[in-house]
């Protein structure tokens, strides 16, 4: 599973690239391969919107940002995307109403990087600990993660990856802490609640780690994460018929 989210982080580090060059369309690509297996990444919706952006597909990016939102309300920076989409798409009542909460968001983050001055600091910081946790180097990556939740502690997508960073550095006990503050504040965060379930199974709690697992996959019987992990303990989980009923109804 680690193997897994390493080329994870990998492909999502190719599109940065490609970003970073201006190579929009390639851009776009990885980062919509990255979302048709791990839709619940917010922050790559966010980048894939900004690529549709550039590219002048403004409906499209539109329906990320609208997604990243889905997934995480407190996303001031998809916030602040969203505003100017629907600006420039003339839905200038609903563009102002984005530019609000964007602001709000940042304002009781951190009142000393206000907007989206922070916005980009912290998520700097966060693209320099994706680096280095692509290269190998935990401890690198959770000072820069670290760095980005001291300017806005509420982007809960980066408090997941200090999480991943001090699992891996094998600090279980302050990543349990972190992982519970994020499902406290939003408990659909199935990524953080599956690597909860990690941590658990790390600190010899396999019992919890179990429970949080069927959880996960009761609550969303199309992702095979979960139930990987459940097979890896010699646990199976009821397969869903395709033309049954919904267990989550």
């Amino acid at each position: 599973m680690d193997h897994d989210r390493r080329q994870v982080r990998e492909v999502i580090a190719r599109g940065v690239s490609a970003w970073d060059r201006d190579d929009f369309d390639a851009a776009l690509e990885v980062f919509s391969g990255v979302l048709a297996e791990h839709p619940g990444f917010a922050d790559v919706h966010n980048k894939a919107g900004l690529c549709l952006a550039m590219l002048g597909r403004f409906p499209e990016a539109l329906e990320h940002f609208d997604a990243a939102l889905g997934i995480n309300r407190t996303y001031a920076e998809a916030h602040l995307n969203r505003g100017i989409m629907l600006q420039e798409l003339g839905r200038a009542e609903e563009a102002q109403e984005a530019f609000v909460k964007a602001g709000e968001l940042d304002t009781r983050d951190s009142r000393a990087f206000p907007s989206d001055v922070g916005n980009r600091i912290a998520v700097t910081h966060a693209q320099l600990g994706d680096l280095y946790l692509v290269a190998d180097h935990p401890r690198e990556a959770a000072a820069h993660y670290e760095a980005a939740l001291a300017i806005r502690p509420r982007f809960l997508d980066i408090r997941s990856k200090f999480a991943e960073a001090l699992v891996e550095l094998g600090e279980m006990d302050r990543a349990l802490e972190e992982l519970r503050h994020i499902l406290e504040n939003r408990p659909g965060f199935v990524g953080a609640r599956i690597r909860l379930g990690v941590v658990y199974h790390r600190l010899g709690r396999n019992e919890d780690a179990i429970s949080e697992w069927q959880r996960c996959a009761a609550e969303d019987p199309e992702d095979m994460r979960p139930r990987a992990y459940l097979a890896s303990v010699g646990v199976n989980f009821p397969a869903v018929a395709s033309d049954g009923p919904d267990p989550r109804d």
